[in-house]
């Protein structure tokens, strides 16, 4: 079995039924058509352009597509990138390479040009395949890539150094291609968010994907009538394996190009969403534009929304109950999961759980977990250690690179890198990432938690805690700190507000600026590093 098996399946129960949705809201309706042999097209009120494709017509495209991969000399095995915002015709050409034989390699659109060469010469990958937001990088590399025998380009005006995409699948054969699939052939090839350094190639199997579906739909228990609206990008693992619970359902599923607390809302108005999936960022975002009255509730059909979840990183206890205090009958659940482990499911906090809100979970469906000490030793009580897992999403590897892999591979178990504790009731608690530990005058300082204690301040709206060197202590905590849109904050403030937190876990710098995240809601805290422990601290502001 292979998890195309999935696709071919809601092809035949639900041909005609809506698959996907994609919303821009950043289009005109005047924008042109870029999905050609396609009827169910339509331009929605006040400029927001959207475009729907039916189970057949999914399922038709990605055989048309893999069809035409196998016309360029593609084998089993071969490796295909994917550089793509998201867009309609994601999921099928991500599908037609895997009915092809071959890895998907999803690339994050936020990579510089060397970094999508250096992506594309980890992978092996001989095909990529691109949108127009992408052709001034694409450029700039295209005569170093020996490796890539075919660029084809999903837009109009294709450049000179491209094969058309919209034309070159209209004429390739609709019907699946005769490649023979197990689900222990290899399906993809993932990147690292690169937080250590360069981003790591990670191999995954359709045993992995297929295991990803039935964790999710065990944890979210999506239905035919399930809505599922996805706004993170589809490159990671986090965005795709949530809609994993789409695809095993046969449920429809709605793309939104744009993260602003009105399309948000409108969008989840408007297509009937149950299932929204946010990262912190918006969730702040959506609840201080209710306060400022910058968008009205009652201007939205919201009654069928059921479930809200974050994830991709910690998640303020504070922020979860300011959310419940404005939207009470929305359940709500966080999975914890990485790249490594197929993305998110293996902890999950479960909806019936809420009162333990601060805690990732306990293991997930079909999933095991341990904290474990330096000496792979399981801790006692609430003591801190590192998180292991162990499931069927587990990687097989970093492709290239066995020495990576060893160091985070103990026999069946994966090694996360972050620091945990486990309470009486068996929920686990994230305290942080291993690297990002600050040790101060020989105190472990947890920035997470700190983090955390600062979020809860109504005037700020995010935080990062880092390390700065300090030839007395070693290092010492700093603060960067993100106020509200229209509000003050002085450093006083914020130090007095400190006075609630041991003494030793106070900051001993309050920078005010902003917090940088990658598409997936991570602090960027390297980019922090480079800015303020190199030497070229900037006077801090005192105000904003």
């Amino acid at each position: 079995m292979a998890i195309t098996d999935f696709l071919e399946k809601n092809a035949r129960l639900y041909p005609n039924d809506t698959a996907l949705v994609e919303i821009n809201p950043g289009l005109r309706p005047s924008h042109p058509i870029t999905w050609r042999e396609y009827n169910l097209i339509e331009t929605a009120p006040e400029g927001r352009y959207r475009r729907e494709i039916t189970w057949r017509d999914f399922d038709v495209k990605a055989n048309r597509f893999a069809n035409l991969l196998l016309t360029r000399g593609v084998k089993k095995g071969d490796k295909v990138a994917i550089l793509l915002m998201n867009c309609l015709e994601w999921l099928p050409i991500y599908f037609g390479i895997l009915k092809a034989g071959a890895l998907a390699v999803p690339l994050n659109y936020r990579y510089t040009a060397d970094e999508i060469k250096y992506c594309l010469d980890l992978s092996d990958s001989s095909i990529l395949v691109y949108g127009p937001e992408f052709i001034d990088r694409i450029e700039q590399i295209k005569d170093q890539l020996p490796d890539i025998k075919s660029r084809f380009f999903v837009g109009n005006n294709v450049p000179d150094f491209a094969d058309d995409y919209n034309t070159m699948v209209t004429y390739c054969s609709s019907l699946p291609p005769a490649v023979e699939l197990s689900d222990e052939d290899n399906a993809a090839i993932y990147f690292s968010s690169g937080t250590t350094g360069l981003p790591k190639a990670i191999l995954h199997s359709h045993k992995a994907l297929i295991s990803s579906c039935y964790t999710e739909q065990n944890h979210h228990s999506q239905t035919k009538d399930d809505v599922f609206l996805c706004i993170p990008p589809l490159y990671h693992t986090g965005a795709k394996m949530h809609w994993f619970g789409s695809l095993l359902s046969g449920s429809k599923a709605v793309l939104l190009r744009g993260v602003t607390p009105e399309w948000v809302l409108r969008t989840a108005s408007d297509e009937r969403a149950t299932i929204v999936w946010l990262l912190v960022p918006w969730v702040q975002d959506i609840l201080d534009s209710i306060d400022r009255g910058d968008v009205k509730l009652e201007d939205y059909e919201l009654d069928q929304w059921r479930l809200m979840h974050v994830g991709a990183q910690p998640v303020p206890p504070s922020l979860i109950k300011r959310w419940k205090s404005v939207f009470p009958n929305h359940d709500y659940d966080t999975n914890y999961g990485l790249s490594e482990s197929i993305g998110p499911g293996c902890v999950h906090l479960g909806v019936e759980n809420i009162h333990k809100v601060g805690a990732i979970g306990k293991a997930g469906y079909l999933w095991e977990t341990k904290v474990v000490n330096e000496k792979g030793e399981e801790v006692k009580g609430d003591e801190v250690g590192e998180l292991a897992i162990k499931g069927p999403g587990v990687m097989k590897c970093y492709y290239k690179n066995p020495k990576a892999t060893d160091e985070i591979l103990k026999g069946e178990w994966l090694y996360t890198g972050d620091m945990a504790r486990i309470d009486e009731d068996g929920f686990i608690y994230l305290v942080d990432r291993k690297k990002d530990v600050i040790i101060t005058g020989g105190e472990n300082l947890y920035p997470v938690q700190i983090e955390d204690f600062l979020r809860s301040h109504e005037k700020i709206k995010d935080v990062a805690v880092i390390g700065l060197p300090d030839e007395r202590l070693g290092e010492i905590a700093a603060a960067i700190i993100a106020v509200k849109e229209g509000e003050t904050l002085t450093e006083d403030e914020v130090i007095a507000f400190c006075g609630d937190m041991p003494r030793y876990k106070r900051p001993r710098k309050y920078i005010f600026a902003d917090v940088p995240r990658n598409p997936t809601g991570k602090i960027e805290k390297p980019k922090l590093r480079e800015i303020y422990c190199a030497g070229r601290l900037v006077e801090a502001q005192t105000t904003k």
